[in-house]
């Protein structure tokens, strides 16, 4: 490259997402699935970074730059906005360039030629598994992919903050072997499941962290009735019959889905749903996205015992669970969202803070005690 990367983090990543992705790609050529990215090196990956990084620090007019990078030649772009003269991916160029694409959805164009890296353009499409580098704010960057199916939030690798880097453990192996959690958990964590279910959630987890209000989404069995003795009654925003827009469209036949009104209408009752969750209270939620309630205070059942400690985990690789209080997790939500799940241990519960921290609450029937699985990585 012409220009040598500075930024130590860069080098530090760099392996670890080009083996990322290079394992990815061959697993997806394995089943046959076609229009998939180019595999990513490391030296490209370092470069991105690097440059992203340093432009992520440089304000334009009082503003701090907002850019999404994917690296992709123009062919496979679908139909994309190409300069006449390739530009050199320099922090001042994207600096530049930044307002220009700060909207959700669009990409600057990277790509090269004999070891040179340029911006060739911008574009709306990306193939599966397509390495995208998003700058969040200054000094903290995402490396994402574009998931499998092709719908809803892609799916983050790795996380830079100033110098520190959060590999994201997309395997579990950060959790303990307990498959009635582990069924709970890696739904937020897989980057490539075609299950419908489990990406829903993430877009309603990623949607509730989006609106910046706090909320909490406590998620039941369907036809059960035992939540109801952890909810102060009467619940005024009590909803009948359940509201169903969200469960409708997922019950979808893949025949019945025209895919872009199909994704655009479930992008749209993510959002009603996840909306709802900025209402002081709960918003409770069946197994299958049918809304019960929301603005529900959550209580303590006559003979239950208070929660006195859960287990905490990231879906960061390295990381080791701890054992902690309620309370030294987060507030009042947070207390409230463990204890839920400590008396209804047939439930989970999505905290999200104001903060930006996300944490979604299990029972771990082989802890015996509620895990507290911090994903704000993941949300990014």
């Amino acid at each position: 490259m012409s220009r040598k990367p500075t930024y130590q983090a860069a080098q530090t990543v760099a392996a670890a997402v080009e083996a990322h992705f290079r394992g990815h790609l061959a697993d997806a050529r394995l089943r046959g699935e076609l229009e998939l990215a180019p595999e990513p090196n490391a030296g490209a990956i370092e470069a991105i970074i690097d440059a992203t990084f340093w432009a992520s620090l440089r304000p334009e007019e009082g503003r701090f730059p907002r850019i999404s990078l994917a690296l992709l030649p123009p062919d496979q772009a679908g139909q994309p906005l190409i300069f006449e003269q390739r530009l050199p991916l320099t922090p001042s160029i994207l600096t530049k360039l930044a307002p220009s694409v700060e909207r959700p959805g669009i990409h600057l164009g990277v790509w090269g030629d004999d070891d040179e890296l340029h911006i060739w353009g911008t574009t709306r499409v990306i193939p599966s598994f397509c390495f995208v580098l998003e700058d969040i704010e200054p000094g903290l960057l995402v490396v994402k992919h574009r998931r499998a199916d092709r719908f809803g939030k892609y799916a983050n690798v790795a996380v830079l903050k100033g110098g520190h880097v959060k590999l994201v453990d997309e395997r579990g192996t950060s959790l303990p072997d307990c498959p009635a959690l582990l069924k709970a958990l890696l739904a937020f964590t897989a980057s490539d499941s075609r299950a419908d279910s489990v990406n829903v959630l993430v877009q309603l987890a990623a949607s509730m962290r989006s609106h910046g209000h706090g909320g909490t989404l406590l998620v039941v069995p369907v036809a059960a009735q035992n939540w109801r003795q952890s909810i102060v009654q009467p619940v005024i925003y009590s909803i009948a019959p359940p509201f169903s827009a969200l469960a409708d469209l997922v019950r979808l036949d893949l025949a019945e889905r025209k895919e872009n009104l199909w994704e655009g209408a479930v992008r749209s009752a993510v959002d009603h749903v996840a909306g709802l969750t900025a209402v002081d209270g709960a918003t409770i939620i069946s197994e299958d996205y049918e809304v019960l309630a929301f603005g529900a205070k959550i209580a303590r059942p006559p003979g239950s015992a208070p929660v006195e400690k859960m287990v905490v985990t990231e879906p960061i690789l390295g990381d080791e669970p701890r054992v902690v209080h309620p309370v030294q997790h987060g507030g009042t939500r947070h207390l409230s969202a463990a204890q839920f799940v400590h008396d209804q241990r047939e439930t989970i519960a999505l905290v999200a803070s104001q903060d930006g921290r996300f944490t979604i609450f299990a029972w771990s029937p082989c802890e015996k005690m509620v895990h507290a699985h911090r994903v704000d990585a993941l949300l990014l």
